[in-house]
C-alpha cells in the first residue's frame, strides 16, 4: 500500500511542527542575544551551527530507520528531543544575562538536543514520504509537505512577534512552552497508526551502517545531488542568522517587528513553493533545472536589493524586499525537494533513508557553514566598516554564491544526469 493524499497531508503536519519550533531558534532567540544581550553575532552563529553540526548524525538516522523497520518511533522520539531543546534554550538565553558561562552551558546541551531532534524526526519523517508515496504523487507530496513546514515557521513567527512586544523574559518562556509543547502533540496525532500496513514496515537489515552509506556514495547521481545541495544550502543560510540583527541595527526594528520580519520572509517562501507547486504539477510547466535556476538567480537579486535599501535606514522598504527574496527562496527549495523526493527512491532498494540522511547531512553542513560564516564576517566587517557596510558586503557574498549555484545546476542537472521534472509523471 501508498501513502493516500489525506496521509500525506497528515506527515505534512509533522512538518509544519519542526518548523514551527525550530524558528524560534533562528530567529527570536538569535535576535535576543545579538541586540537585547549584545553578544557577538558569532556566539548564536556558533550555538546553531552545533545543531547544524549535530546533524551529521542524519545519515545514521536514516539507516536506523531502514533497517529497523519502522520509523514512526523516531519521529515522535526526534519531536520530544527538539521540544526539550528549544525551550532549554530560551532558558539558556535567560541565564546569559546573569551568567555567560552557565548561559552557554545550558545553551550548547540544548542546541545539541535540537540537533539529535531534527536529525532523528526530519530524515525518518522525509524516508517515510519517499518509501511510500507513489511516484506519481511524489512531487506533489513534496510541495504540500514542504508548504505546510513554510506556514508553520511563518505563522509561528508572525504570531510570536505580535504577542512578545512588550518583551519580557517570562513572555518569552510561556511563548516557547506553548509551541513545543502543541508541536509535539500534534505529531503524535499526525503520525498515529499511519505506518500500518504500508511497504516502509519492513524486517531488520543487517547491513552494517558505513557498507550502506558506501553504497549510497558510490552511486554517481547521489554524489552529484550531495555536492549541489551543500553549495546551494551554503548560500540560502547565510542570511539566517544576521537578517534579524540587520534589521534592528539599520532600520530600527523591535524584537516583535524582526520577528515578524522573519514571518514576512517565510511568507514569501511559502508563496514562491505554491507557484512552483501549481504551474509545476497542475499546468505541467517547466523542468526542475530551470525551476532551481531561476530561484537562484532571483534570490541573489532579492539580496542585492536588501544590500542597496540599508543606506536608506528606517524608511526604505525592506519588508517587501524581504519577501521577494522569500519568493525566490521558496521557488529554488521547493524545485530542490522534489528532486531529492525522486532521487531518494533510484539506485539500490532499501536505502531511501541513506540517501535522505546523507543529503540531510549535505544540507546541516551547509547551514551550519553558512550561517556560521556569515555572522562571523558580519562581526569582522563590523570593526573597520560601518553596520550597514558590513552587513551589506556578507549579502553580496551570498548573492555570489547563488550564481556559482546556478552555474552547478546548469552542468549537473541535464538530461544525461538528473533529467527530473516536477511533473508527476515523467
Amino acid at each position: 500500500m501508498t501513502l493516500s493524499w489525506f496521509q500525506i497531508i497528515r506527515l505534512g503536519f509533522v512538518q509544519m511542527a519542526l518548523g514551527a519550533i525550530v524558528v524560534l531558534t533562528t530567529s527570536t532567540l538569535n535576535r535576543l542575544m545579538v541586540v537585547e544581550l549584545s553578544l557577538p553575532a558569532i556566539l548564536p552563529g556558533l550555538l546553531v551551527g552545533l545543531h547544524y553540526g549535530i546533524q551529521l548524525t542524519r545519515p545514521h538516522w536514516g539507516f536506523y530507520s531502514d533497517t529497523g523497520g519502522h520509523r514512526t518511533r523516531w519521529i515522535i522520539g526526534g519531536m520530544a528531543a527538539l521540544a526539550i531543546g528549544a525551550f532549554m534554550a530560551a532558558c539558556g538565553v535567560l541565564v546569559f544575562a546573569q551568567s555567560f558561562a552557565l548561559g552557554l552551558t545550558v545553551s550548547v546541551v540544548a542546541y545539541t538536543l535540537i540537533g539529535l531532534g531534527v536529525g532523528a524526526s526530519g530524515t525518518s519523517l522525509l524516508a517515510l514520504l519517499a518509501t511510500t508515496t507513489a511516484p506519481q504523487r511524489r512531487a506533489a507530496a513534496a510541495t504540500i509537505t514542504w508548504l505546510m513546514m513554510i506556514f508553520g515557521i511563518a505563522m509561528t513567527a508572525g504570531t510570536v512577534g505580535q504577542l512578545i512586544d512588550p518583551y519580557t523574559p517570562q513572555l518569552l518562556l510561556k511563548i516557547v512552552a506553548i509551541v513545543v509543547t502543541t508541536a509535539t502533540l500534534v505529531t503524535c496525532v499526525a503520525v498515529w497508526r499511519v505506518e500500518r500496513n504500508l511497504i516502509a514496515v519492513r524486517e531488520p537489515d543487517p547491513t552494517p551502517f558505513m557498507d550502506g552509506l558506501r553504497e549510497v556514495w558510490a552511486e554517481r547521481k547521489a554524489r552529484n545531488f550531495t555536492i549541489f545541495v551543500f553549495l546551494s544550502m551554503t548560500a540560502y543560510f547565510m542570511q539566517e542568522l544576521i537578517l534579524e540583527p540587520y534589521a534592528g541595527l539599520i532600520f530600527g526594528f523591535t524584537p516583535g517587528q524582526s520577528t515578524s520580519l522573519s514571518g514576512a520572509q517565510n511568507g514569501g517562501v511559502f508563496i514562491g513553493m505554491l507557484t512552483v507547486g501549481i504551474l509545476a504539477t497542475g499546468f505541467k510547466i517547466g523542468a526542475l533545472r530551470n525551476w532551481v535556476m531561476a530561484g537562484c538567480l532571483g534570490s541573489a537579486g532579492a539580496l542585492a536589493l536588501i544590500t542597496f535599501l540599508g543606506p536608506l535606514g528606517p524608511t526604505a522598504p525592506i519588508i517587501p524586499a524581504v519577501v521577494l527574496l522569500g519568493f525566490f527562496n521558496g521557488m529554488f527549495a521547493v524545485a530542490a525537494i522534489g528532486s531529492m523526493m525522486a532521487l531518494a527512491a533510484e539506485g539500490m532498494a532499501r536505502r531511501e533513508g541513506t540517501r535522505m540522511g546523507l543529503w540531510g547531512a549535505a544540507q546541516a553542513i551547509a547551514a551550519g557553514f553558512g550561517g556560521l560564516i556569515g555572522a562571523g564576517m558580519v562581526d569582522i566587517l563590523r570593526v573597520s566598516m560601518s553596520d550597514t557596510q558590513a552587513f551589506g558586503s556578507v549579502f553580496i557574498a551570498e548573492a555570489a554564491l547563488f550564481i556559482a549555484a546556478t552555474v552547478m545546476a546548469a552542468k549537473i542537472m541535464d538530461h544525461k544526469s538528473l533529467s527530473i521534472t516536477l511533473v508527476p509523471g515523467e
